[in-house]
């Protein structure tokens, strides 16, 4: 049975998104449930399920089950029938997707409710033809596009032609108290350097993201071969089943005589810890990023980031102020790089450090992300006299 509409109750926010496991994502669903459930809204999320799912109920949102992480076409046309019962039920006044599949059932099911629908735009979402064009387009029909960087932004007016006026830029937010260099106990940097066996006095040049091959590992061995200094490289992130790339990065680094300094250590599970063993952190992406959160989480545990000079990097990072930027793909300029994050001195270094912090708490934080999320969620319901 539908609630009363009118202006007492709360207002009902549905994300529809594929699943809830672990990614960037599933991380900002949770964190606008939990940012709605705050502000005196409802939040209600629509998945396949997961492990964060524990996390909706914390907060006290309702969770779905559905089948939306089907690209089957009948799947999706189910999906959109049963969403829309849901609308109906819960008196949804906002449908929020964030991925192509799930957007497609909410998109039909909002045509035919008329309820406002927007959706996030989290990456390029390569095409090779109009078939493929089209499937993404769904991320452009929201009656509001949040960019997740204004790289985002510019990629959907160029290639699907959306409007400025439906687009609002509302970069990904970093969790300040988990990614806080004092709220991480030095018995946890131990844990993960014995772990990993680290030796000590050796500086540590960390790339963290799974083991693919875009996410540029090969790159990084190419530049590490260039330099003097004798540094240990780890590799942080799952092969997620890709064992063939896995050994084709560590025959390269034998290759480069770098096999005893290049350690793949697989997935981490305390990524603070690891961002703050590190000496510098690096982003090597092959391919533009929509956002990429390595470097905003490296900085804000002030550590020196290098990072390709193209997709959102050049939005998080002022080249030589809190990070430093390379040519896309150029190793000698990815060594450069990395000598000059390698060579600060300690004072340097404790200026770099309270640089870094600064850009990330002032520009990238969760609270951020959540305000102005709500903010548009206020705007379309303003104009139904909800807001």
């Amino acid at each position: 049975m539908n609630e009363p509409s009118d202006n007492s109750r709360k207002p009902v926010v549905m994300q529809v998104v594929p699943a809830l496991e672990t990614g960037g994502v599933e991380r900002g669903t949770v964190d606008m449930a939990t940012a709605l459930m705050n502000a005196g809204g409802q939040a209600i999320v629509v998945s396949s399920g997961g492990i964060m799912t524990r996390e909706l109920d914390r907060c006290g949102a309702i969770h779905i089950q559905l089948p939306t992480d089907s690209k089957n076409f009948f799947k999706m046309r189910s999906n959109a029938e049963r969403l829309k019962q849901i609308i109906g039920d819960f008196d949804v006044d906002i449908v929020h997707a964030r991925s192509r599949a799930p957007a497609w059932s909410a998109y039909w099911a909002t045509q035919q409710t008329g309820t406002p629908f927007i959706t996030t735009f989290h990456a390029t979402y390569n095409f090779t033809n109009r078939l493929k064009k089209l499937y993404n387009s769904v991320m452009t029909r929201g009656d509001r596009v949040i960019a997740i960087s204004e790289f985002i932004a510019d990629h959907m007016m160029q290639e699907y032609g959306t409007p400025w006026s439906r687009i609002r830029v509302i970069h990904r937010g970093i969790n300040m108290e988990l990614f806080d260099p004092q709220a991480i106990p030095s018995a946890r940097l131990i844990k993960l350097a014995s772990d990993w066996r680290l030796p000590d006095g050796v500086p540590v040049v960390m790339l963290s993201g799974r083991l693919t091959r875009w996410k540029g590992q090969i790159l990084l061995l190419e530049a590490l071969a260039k330099i003097d200094q004798k540094v240990v490289c780890l590799l942080v992130g799952s092969d997620q089943g890709r064992e063939a790339y896995r050994a084709d990065v560590e025959a390269y680094a034998k290759s480069l005589g770098l096999d005893d300094r290049v350690h793949l250590v697989g997935e981490c599970r305390d990524m603070p810890a690891a961002y703050k063993l590190a000496d510098v952190v690096v982003s090597a992406s092959t391919d533009p990023e929509g956002f990429g959160r390595v470097a905003v989480e490296g900085q804000s545990l002030g550590r020196p980031v290098v990072a390709p000079r193209h997709g959102a990097a050049v939005e998080q990072i002022t080249d030589g102020v809190d990070g430093w930027l390379f040519k896309p793909g150029d190793p000698d300029d990815l060594a450069r790089a990395l000598k000059n994050a390698l060579s600060l001195n300690e004072q340097e270094r404790a200026d770099f450090h309270k640089r870094a912090i600064e850009n990330a708490r002032t520009r990238f934080s969760k609270e951020q992300m959540c305000a102005k999320t709500l903010a548009l969620y206020n705007e379309l319901l303003a104009d139904k006299g909800r807001a």
